[in-house]
């Protein structure tokens, strides 16, 4: 009996040795054995449960519109871009006013530097180099070159911008001109455009648009083998295209018929009693809208011719 509490007692030691060495849950399985295993099982070890793999959500990028530049309006009309058939005279065709011109009010190019500020601005100088070259003056003209000024002065434009002109004009006569574009730019009265005529436009075909205010020309009078006083340099024709000149069925500029109508008042004007009649009377100059034939609404000259 006393060798069967001996093995009894191993017994229990080598099962409590046994335990000491395995994991609970082999633990929980001896107990429902009877018999203790011949060897340790090998400990198990779980790995962490894998996370679930993360989802980057990248935001698409916002595209990246790229606008134009905007494009330049086109003009609403080109000057000098539509040549008109001729009568038998040389003269172009009298046509109809193009629509967009019955009131015309069409932007000015710089062609120098416009004035600084709002205020008044001229000179005058003996004509330059440069500016005699381009111009029509040629030594068989009736006058000499030390007989005309080249003047700059300031003038409002259609557009409602101050810009710098240009004219050449007899000598004796630079400082009344100045003085009478000074009312004028006073009186905020619209001028398109005031640049020195060029020789080579005297050949180009008529296009009936032209709206250049200035006073050296050097031509015969129309119609005529005289010079005109423009030759001189003692006229200035302001603003031709709405204020045409009228010889029975000839207008001219050929497309300013609509202008022809004086009770349709509109900017560019010039009328009786009004800022630039006014001007010109005051520095004894005549004018040809007084006339009876021709009727000249944009000329204005010294000599009364």
């Amino acid at each position: 009996m006393h060798r069967t509490a001996v093995l009894a007692a191993a017994a229990l030691t080598a099962l409590v040795t046994v335990a000491g060495c395995v994991t609970p849950e082999q633990q929980r399985a001896s107990q429902l054995q009877t018999t203790p295993p011949s060897r340790p099982a090998p400990t198990v070890t779980t790995p962490p449960p894998t996370p679930p793999p993360t989802t980057t959500t990248t935001a698409s990028p916002t595209p990246t519109t790229t606008t134009a530049p905007p494009t330049a309006a086109a003009p609403a009309w080109v000057v000098g871009a539509h040549p008109l058939p001729r009568r038998s005279d040389g003269f172009g065709e009298v046509l109809t006013t193009p629509p967009v011109l019955v009131n015309r009010s069409l932007p000015t190019k710089d062609l120098l530097p416009p004035p600084a500020g709002d205020g008044y601005r001229s000179t005058v100088a003996e004509v330059p180099d440069a500016v005699l070259n381009r111009s029509t003056w040629q030594p068989s003209c009736p006058v000499t070159r030390a007989d005309l000024r080249y003047l700059t002065m300031s003038f409002w434009g259609f557009d409602g911008r101050a810009h710098t002109g240009e004219m050449i004009v007899n000598a004796r006569v630079a400082a009344d001109v100045t003085r009478v574009f000074g009312q004028l730019f006073a009186a905020r009265f619209p001028l398109e455009e005031m640049r020195v005529t060029a020789l080579s436009e005297m050949d180009l075909p008529p296009t009936g648009d032209g709206n250049n205010t200035g006073a050296f020309v050097c031509r015969p009078t129309r119609g005529a083998t005289t010079w005109s006083a423009h030759a001189y340099g003692l006229a200035v024709d302001v603003n031709p295209f709405c204020n045409p000149y009228r010889k029975g069925s000839l207008v001219l500029p050929e497309l300013a018929s609509s202008y022809v109508d004086r009770s349709n008042r509109r900017p560019g004007m010039v009328l009786p009693g009004e800022v630039v009649t006014r001007a010109f009377a005051g520095i004894g100059w005549a004018w040809g809208g007084t006339w009876t034939s021709p009727v000249d609404l944009q000329h204005f000259s010294a000599t009364g011719k």
